[in-house]
Order: structure tokens, then sequence, then C-alpha cells
């Protein structure tokens, strides 16, 4: 990509309102801007990382089973009616229709995946299933003051699982908590990041979410090192020892929730009679699964967590451009390295903007986050070199030009 023909630049201008870091970083360099409060549009190289990060949740879920649907957002009164979820889910936005029917659009997705899914399984032959979407939801929150990482139109993955016993859903929720973390490491979070015990669901003594270490945080968790799991602040007060341990020793950390898994069993299932027949030939009700995580939540969270001074620090696998490449001199020799990273398929924002001086552009590649940067310049060049340098590094190297395909591959 030529960063002249960008749709995009960085700004020192920023909504008055907004206050959370990952939001004004974002916006500065050009990723998202503000529509409103906690609804925003994702820009070029926004999109660019929330797809990356988007296709490495699709990899992982496929990697367990999952199969990837797409639901409505649009949902009917009648099925937030059949779960009691119409009057008591606080959050939901409400409108009526021209046909003068009353419509919330989908918060979370339990009461359109139900009667879907008894549409398909009938038999215990056809248990257990394992179905997920990547999609907008939407929540009337009171406070969506936290950037990406509290909105009213945000991304969610939710999979939900479906299963003919206990057991079964037992093995599959420690799967999904394997692969929940396979995406966090693949998304530099891996270090930061916490299974962490929060109130139960439905069907089990406890729930788990998996929150993030930031000051940012809007959540308080108590971390057992010996154990590396923490326990949230709402059931600290019952559960005053670490659960797996006993030890009652605990660190106080801000976090944010990145992701949540959640044993429904059949609180879903049975106000849509929803049921499988077993191998004697008896109706039994199916036992459900519920695993979120949210895309747009996890790109602030890595804003708030991987950052310098300077700007944002992207890990490789999610980054808009693996490498940001900057000629300080317009010359022939930098369009044919662009060109040759190209041919490799190696992504990379070429900054080739001849009114813009070497500070802005240097001050800008720190802002917008890329893993490596390449420099050209007239010194280099009479070395038959470049200067690579990583985003979160203060050391440069000179490699030579026929190398730096190589360098990269």
């Amino acid at each position: 990509m030529l960063q002249s023909k960008l749709f995009t630049k960085t700004t020192k201008t920023l909504p008055k309102d907004e206050t959370s870091f990952n939001a004004q970083t974002l916006i500065k360099a050009g990723f998202i801007d503000k529509l409103a409060a906690g609804i925003y549009t994702f820009l070029p190289l926004g999109l660019k990382v929330h797809n990356n990060i988007c296709d490495i949740i699709r990899e992982e879920m496929d990697n367990i089973g999952g199969q990837e649907i797409l639901m409505p957002a649009l949902t009917p009164r009648d099925i937030w009616q059949a779960t009691d979820r119409w009057e008591n889910f606080d959050v939901l936005f409400k409108l009526i229709g021209a046909d003068k029917k009353e419509y919330a659009l989908g918060a979370t997705h339990e009461e359109v995946i139900s009667p879907l899914a008894k549409k398909y399984i009938f038999s215990y032959k056809d248990l257990p299933v394992y179905i997920y979407q990547i999609q907008t939801k939407f929540r009337n929150e009171l406070r969506a003051k936290a950037g990406l990482m509290r909105g009213r139109e945000f991304s969610m993955k939710d999979l939900y699982s479906f299963h003919g016993s206990e057991e079964d859903l037992e093995k599959y929720y420690k799967d999904v908590q394997k692969a929940y973390f396979k995406i966090f490491k693949r998304c530099g979070l891996l270090d930061k990041t916490y299974l962490t015990y929060a109130a139960g669901g439905a069907f089990s003594k406890y729930s788990h979410e998996f929150q993030t270490l930031t000051e940012a945080g809007e959540d308080t968790v108590y971390i057992c090192d010996d154990c590396r799991i923490a326990i949230n602040q709402e059931i600290i007060k019952e559960q005053n020892v670490c659960p797996n341990c006993g030890k009652d020793k605990f660190r106080k950390e801000k976090a944010v929730e990145v992701g949540n898994i959640f044993k429904l069993g059949t609180r879903f299932s049975k106000p849509f009679n929803f049921q499988y027949t077993d191998g004697e030939g008896n109706k039994k009700d199916v036992i459900m699964g519920c695993y979120g995580l949210g895309p747009s939540r996890v790109m602030g969270t890595i804003v708030e967590a991987l950052h310098d001074d300077k700007g944002i620090i992207w890990p490789e696998e999610i980054a808009p451009f693996r490498v940001h490449l900057i000629s300080l001199k317009q010359n022939k020799q930098a369009d044919k390295i662009y060109n040759d990273l190209q041919k490799s398929n190696i992504e990379v924002l070429y900054d080739d903007r001849e009114e813009t001086s070497a500070g802005e552009k240097f001050a800008d590649a720190d802002l917008i986050g890329c893993p490596y940067r390449i420099i050209i310049s007239e010194k280099t060049l009479a070395k038959n070199s470049v200067e690579v340098k990583k985003r979160n590094s203060d050391k440069c190297e000179l490699i030579k030009i026929d190398k730096i395909v190589k360098l990269f591959n």
C-alpha cells in the first residue's frame, strides 16, 4: 500500500468527549473514527487489524470442530419472551418495525441459535455440534466510555456447543479454554491474560472469564501466581481461596475481560422444547455451552497493553502491515524494494510521501506501529543497504538490499 494513497492520515485532532487511551491512539493513527459514544467506524488500517484478529479466531475455532454461520442482528420479540429476557435483559435495543411488530437488535444469540439448532438435531447421533459466528452486536450500555473495550456496537465471536451429556460438555469446555489461550498467544496477549473464575451460570459452580491485565481495565481480578489463575471481584468475597491450590495469597490487578465461557446446561433448550432422542429412545433436553470472544475488544485491549509513548506496538500476526517502508528521498531503488516485497506476499506500507519530513515519517511509523521498519536514505544507498528496525527495539541493523526479501521470508 502506498501511504500517499491511503484514505486516512494521522491526526492530532480528537473528539472532545473521547477519554480512553485505546480510542484516542487509534483515532490519531487513522485506524478508527468516532461517530458517537461507543460507536466507531473501522477505517482501512483498523479493518485490516480487526480482520486479522477474526482470521486467527476462525482458524482456532475451526480447529476444535466449529462450523461458522451468520445469524440475523434483527430479532423478533417472541424469541426473547420465550426465555423471559424481553423485559429482564436491560441492554436490549428495542424498536418497532413498519409491520407494527417489536424487535430487538441482537445483544447475544442464545434465543436465535437454540430454535435454529432444533431444526437439525434430533438424535444422539447428531451430537455433539459446535456452531459459531462473528457478528456485530448491539448493547444499550449506560457507560460507553472505554473506547473499543466497551461499545454500544461491537464485534463478537459467539460459539455455541450442543451435547448429550454433562461429561461431553466438560470435555469440550476444556478444549475451548486451550483454543482461547492459543488465540491470545497469537494476538500477543498471552503473558498478560488469565483464566479467571467468575460466578457460575445455570449449570455449574463457576463460569470463566479471560482477563487481560491493563490499568485501563474496568474489572478487578485477584491472581494466584502459583497457579496462574485469577478470581474476579464479584466472587472473591465467597471464594477467598484459590479454587486450584487452596491458598489465600492473591495479587490484585486491574484487567479487561476479552473472553468468557459458560456452561448453559438446559437454560436455553428447555424454553424451546429442544430435545434429542437417546440410544434407548428416551427424549432428553439438549445440553449447551456458550463461548464469547470480542475481536474489537481484543483490538482495543492490545493498544492498551502493547504500546510505548510513541504509539502502538502491533504483534506480527495482527498488524495492518508487517513492514513499514520509509523512503527519505524518492528513488527507484525504494520502488523496487516495495515491488519485490509485494511479489513475495510480504505486506508492506510504503511511505512514498514527497512533501513529508523525515521526522514526520518516523513519528507516523511509530504511531501506526508496524512490526518492522525499513529506512532507505542516501546514506544507506551509498552502502547498497537499508536500515531495518523492529518497532519494539531501538536497535537498527544495516541489511544489504539483495537480502531484504529473504529476511522476511
